[in-house]
C-alpha cells in the first residue's frame, strides 16, 4: 500500500494506529471516474479508505477501461441517466445548488444553465 521499503505489514499497521490513522479495505464491484473527456471504469478494483484527522482518502488500484463519457449513461452505469431534465443538467447538481444557495430548484437550474453547469459559480451567483 505505501511501499514500506520492506517494513513488516503488522508493524506498519501498528504505527498507523498509533498515529490515529484507520485503513479499511472496501469490497467494491466497480469504480467510475468521470472526466470531461472520458470515463475511467475500474472492474474488480482494490479500494482502500484511509481515515486520518477527519479526512477520508481513497486509493484505487487496478487497470481502468477508458469509455466515452456518455457510455456509462447509455449502459445505465450511473443509474440516474433518466433523472436529468431536457437541459442536461443533473438533478443532483440542481439539488446541491438549491440547498447550498437556499433557493428553489428552478432558480438553481437557471443559475447552472447560465454558468454552464459550474456548481461553485452557480452557488456564488445566487448568494
Amino acid at each position: 500500500m505505501f511501499g514500506g521499503g520492506g517494513m513488516n505489514p503488522r508493524k506498519m499497521k501498528q504505527m498507523m494506529e498509533q498515529m490515529g490513522i484507520d485503513v479499511t479495505e472496501l469490497d467494491v464491484e466497480e469504480v467510475v471516474i468521470r472526466t470531461g473527456d472520458e470515463d475511467l471504469v475500474f472492474e474488480d478494483a482494490q479500494v482502500t479508505r484511509m481515515d486520518a484527522q477527519g479526512q477520508q482518502t481513497y486509493q484505487v488500484v487496478g487497470e481502468p477501461e477508458s469509455r466515452e463519457p456518455s457510455a456509462a449513461a447509455i449502459e445505465g452505469g450511473d443509474g440516474d441517466a433518466g433523472d436529468d431534465a431536457d437541459d442536461g443538467i443533473p438533478e443532483d447538481d440542481v439539488a446541491l445548488v438549491a440547498e447550498n444557495a437556499g433557493v428553489d430548484a428552478e432558480t438553481a437550474r437557471e443559475a447552472l444553465a447560465e454558468t454552464d453547469g459550474d456548481l461553485a459559480a452557480a452557488i456564488a451567483k445566487l448568494e
